[in-house]
């Protein structure tokens, strides 16, 4: 079964003095009107959780105002373990902890993952390439040990590339280093987002079939390095990215930026060989979305053995009934999630006699 959430605490955390929250096995639903604090206290299980927050937020604006620092607290229990993951924010840094002891916020994800679907994931298809690649990066960090590193390291190589280009006269011999390393550093990444890709790919196709009404999905990675990167081996990859880096050269430094590289691949969707970016119907891009965050899901419990804490911020009210249906019917085949809502009236009095509802106010 793996870990649970059993219980949260908040202490001058956002808009929360103090504040104790328990929550079921199966559904917890938080209920309140809008600015009561039902998305901060999913941040923080997201926190405590996936290692980072959805909202991006520098460690100040986490402390609630007029304090100087805040914290927050989990415990997790199930397979007969307790873990207990904390973490202390002052306005400089956020320190992260399990069971008292220090550890990186990219360790938070091994004692339980989560999957957060939020209003802003509705329009992942729509929206710029480089939202479908903080999604995949995001689940990436979560899912594969050691990828966060990869993410970073490449991402460090790509800002002092791009730096270089800045430069009024770069020096040249200089940018060819960095090209070797962006490349190394590059192929590494971009062979662990495409494998991690094609796990998700599998099951998005499934779910989108299963709730789309019989529509066949295409999706497929588009990278600018070259067509298929797991056809080659690092090496081969690596030389291949170099060679497309001196091929780009004179368009980089007539543009002083990186043009080439994970860093500028998408994932596209087609429905009947159309691409849903520009004329699938908003419909068809919610369906995707909602198909993704349920392929992470399981992907997710093919990864660790269990399921992942699935965190639902206020998107039933953005759903029709038919997929809000199949979110219900998802989250009840025994995966502990978190809803929040304004409206209990999105669920059936057998859910809700199911659920634990948990009221927030002033």
């Amino acid at each position: 079964m793996g870990l649970l959430v059993e219980s949260l605490g908040l202490e001058q955390f956002r808009n929360f003095r103090e504040r104790e929250v328990s929550f079921s096995p199966t559904t917890t639903i938080l209920v309140g009107r809008n600015a009561v604090g039902k998305t901060n206290t999913v941040e923080a299980l997201q926190m405590l959780t996936a290692g980072a927050s959805f909202r991006h937020p520098t460690p100040s604006q986490l402390i609630l105002a007029g304090c100087e620092r805040a914290r927050i607290r989990a415990r997790l229990a199930g397979d007969g373990r307790v873990v207990d993951v904390a973490c202390d924010i002052t306005p400089q840094r956020r320190q992260f902890s399990r069971n008292g002891k220090h550890c990186q916020a990219a360790d938070m994800p091994t004692s339980l993952m989560s999957v957060l679907f939020c209003p802003d994931d509705l329009s992942l298809v729509k929206r710029g390439a480089s939202f479908r690649r903080a999604e995949l990066d995001g689940f990436g960090c979560q899912a594969a040990v050691g990828y966060s590193k990869l993410l970073a390291a490449y991402t460090r190589a790509i800002e002092q590339r791009n730096r270089l280009l800045k430069d009024e006269s770069p020096d040249l011999s200089l940018l060819s280093a960095w090209d070797s390393s962006v490349a190394v550093g590059g192929a590494t990444l971009l062979q662990a987002r495409v494998r991690l890709f094609g796990r998700l790919r599998e099951k998005i196709l499934d779910v989108y079939g299963s709730i789309a009404g019989g529509e066949v999905l295409t999706c497929t990675y588009e990278s600018t390095v070259c067509d298929d990167p797991l056809a080659l081996s690092r090496e081969e990859l690596a030389e291949c990215f170099l060679a497309r880096l001196e091929e780009v050269r004179p368009d980089d430094l007539r543009r002083q930026q990186t043009t080439v590289g994970p860093h500028r691949d998408d994932v596209a969707f087609a429905i009947d060989g159309r691409d849903t970016r520009s004329f699938g119907s908003q419909g068809q891009q919610r369906s995707i979305v909602l198909a993704l965050k349920m392929a992470e899901v399981l992907v997710s419990e093919d990864v660790t053995g269990s399921r992942p804490l699935l965190l639902l911020d206020d998107v039933m009210s953005e759903l029709d009934e038919t997929r809000r249906q199949s979110v219900i019917e998802f989250a009840q085949s025994g995966i502990q999630t978190v809803v929040t809502t304004t409206n209990l009236g999105y669920f059936s009095d057998e859910l809700l006699g199911r659920s634990k509802v948990v009221e927030f106010g002033e």
